[in-house]
């Protein structure tokens, strides 16, 4: 059975985010992820995650502008220094709070333009270099343009490429499983081709991204494919509850 982090950024949202961490453990709760820590003291961050009794398996660097619509700086050119600024940053948390994992996120650019194509090249490589020095993994993730309508990356195979291109064993793929169905589909195959270069996993139901067990997919043949590949990592809770955080987690018993 997959063990599961709960996705802070969209779960346990009826308390204010430092508590969410007592409650996700209070609910039974071994890891947790979320998108960004950098309202808080990483400090402060790592506090409510050692008190609580947590691991942390995932966070993303810093997005840029997130209020006005930025979805990360990877791809953006002329941008090459707030990302330098942003991948410091990230490092700097994942130090403190101890990250197994950073997200670079690509941003909002055409996926064809090759002004976006060699700046995102670029970045990667910066990042994959800086990480690995600093011993934390790094992982991209193609998002489908329908929640994020302009996204970077939103192609798992040119993930790959791009992957392959850097030859570096801690640059891995973030296997989202709800955006894996939207964008390509074949979801179990997907993860066999995948399961040595996955470094993460997120869930969600398809197509509502409510809780696991309540979409179009057998969630729980996909969980066992999980385990069949050898995936060690966290499974990312990275779902909108239907009604209530607790309410919904009675999902958990069934698989």
């Amino acid at each position: 059975m997959p063990r599961f982090a709960a996705n802070l950024s969209m779960m346990f949202t009826e308390v204010p985010f430092l508590d969410r961490f007592a409650a996700a453990a209070d609910c039974g709760f071994e890891a947790v992820e979320y998108l960004f820590p950098y309202d808080h003291a990483a400090e402060v961050v790592a506090e409510r995650l050692g008190t609580a009794g947590l691991a942390q398996a995932l966070f993303n660097m810093p997005p840029g502008d997130w209020i006005a619509g930025e979805r990360g700086l990877a791809a953006l050119p002329g941008r090459q220094v707030e990302f330098q600024q942003a991948l410091e940053m990230a490092i700097a948390y994942a130090r403190v709070i101890g990250t197994p994992h950073l997200h670079m996120i690509a941003g909002i650019a055409p996926a064809t333009d090759p002004k976006a194509i060699a700046t995102y090249r670029d970045n990667l490589k910066r990042a994959t270099d800086r990480t690995g020095e600093a011993g934390i993994g790094l992982v991209i993730e193609p998002i489908n343009g329908r929640d994020m309508p302009g996204y970077f990356l939103s192609d798992f195979n040119q993930a790959l490429d791009f992957i392959a291109e850097m030859d570096a064993p801690h640059l891995k793929l973030q296997f989202d499983i709800y955006h894996r169905q939207i964008l390509h589909g074949d979801v179990i195959m997907g993860l066999r081709a995948c399961a040595a270069l996955i470094g993460h996993i997120q869930i969600a139901s398809v197509p509502d991204r409510h809780e696991p067990l309540t979409g179009e997919l057998d969630d729980r043949k996909i969980f066992a494919e999980i385990d069949a590949i050898g995936y060690q990592g966290y499974v990312g809770c990275e779902y909108r509850p239907a009604l209530g955080t607790r309410e919904g987690l009675s999902w958990m018993a069934m698989v």
